[in-house]
């Protein structure tokens, strides 16, 4: 049976993650309150961020900040777009 939470991010029940993304309190939180296609969502944003801010993962100040912008997206008043970001356009 799959684990079903009340996503934060979406605002109804959906099905969960099959495990906690990270092995710490906030994987936890994730966990308990954040769907698979809410969490889609953010590996897509998170990827914009990387991009525009041009972070290297391997570097700890550029995990903190990429912790602190899920923190905010998840469970703060939501992450805001770089000041620079230009949306993509749809070429036909």
């Amino acid at each position: 049976m799959a684990h079903t939470v009340f996503c934060v991010k979406l605002g109804r029940e959906a099905e969960g993650l099959d495990e906690p993304p990270f092995d710490s309190e906030l994987g936890q939180k994730i966990y308990k309150n954040v769907s698979k296609e809410a969490w889609g969502q953010w590996q897509d944003y998170m990827k914009m961020l990387l991009n525009e801010y041009r972070l290297q993962p391997w570097k700890k100040d550029h995990q903190d900040f990429i912790v602190q912008q899920m923190e905010q997206y998840f469970f703060g008043p939501g992450a805001q777009l770089p000041k620079e970001y230009v949306p993509p356009t749809e070429q036909k």
